[in-house]
């Protein structure tokens, strides 16, 4: 039988190596306040610089039509130009199919209620693709504030329990606290093919799951 024994306790302190490591996590539920998504002119064409004119004349008109509606324009932006060449295959032979040209536009909104609204406009003026439709919130360091505040509760809640189980007395301050944070936030993301309608299109944001984590150690004296 091992038989262990503490340290003495100089001036009320407690042995360095009573410790107690915890984690804490804390999290807010928010409701998104911006959002932003990724509207595609897609053209395809036998000859280049028809298809490359094309789809200009088409990003143009859904600019055009984006602004009219009251999105501003620096709220406008390419997010990706490419060309590509396509080919069919026969036999294991390509063959020349022609050229397609892609040119995404990203959209940033500071009113969500807007969105669906937007992307039916675009759809109608010649959007053929919409994907990475994300809905964010503009504070979020503020409520990232208050995610830790929850998860140092948390840590010292869970010290507390400790303590409270070996029956030794917890120091109430810890002697370190490392902070890390992460927020996960829902993603509505549908990439395809619009087929231009008159039906208003409903896109429901979710709430956003921002999290917080900390990892403290607390000092404690044993019962004994």
């Amino acid at each position: 039988m091992h038989h262990f024994s503490y340290p003495p306790i100089r001036n009320g302190q407690a042995h360095k190596g009573h410790l107690i490591k915890v984690t804490g996590d804390g999290e807010m539920a928010i409701q998104p306040d911006s959002a932003s998504v990724n509207l595609g002119i897609i053209t395809e064409g036998k000859q280049l610089i028809t298809a490359q004119q094309q789809n200009s004349l088409e990003a143009t008109k859904v600019i055009n039509a984006l602004i009219s509606l009251g999105v501003p324009k620096n709220h406008l932006q390419t997010f990706d130009y490419r060309i590509e060449s396509d080919y069919d295959y026969d036999q294991g032979k390509q063959i020349f199919r022609g050229y397609k040209i892609t040119h995404i536009l990203e959209v940033k909104f500071d009113d969500i209620s807007k969105i669906g609204n937007v992307v039916d406009t675009a759809v109608q003026n010649g959007v053929n693709h919409v994907s990475n439709i994300q809905f964010t919130v503009k504070n979020k360091e503020s409520f990232y504030k208050q995610a830790l505040v929850l998860a140092v509760n948390n840590a010292n809640e869970k010290a507390k329990t400790i303590a409270e189980t070996l029956k030794a007395v917890l120091i109430p301050t810890p002697i370190l606290i490392v902070e890390g944070g992460s927020s996960v936030q829902p993603v509505y993301n549908q990439p395809g093919t619009f087929v231009k309608s008159m039906t208003a299109t409903q896109l429901e944001p979710g709430q956003i799951i921002l999290k917080a984590n900390v990892m403290a150690e607390y000092q404690f004296t044993p019962s004994y």
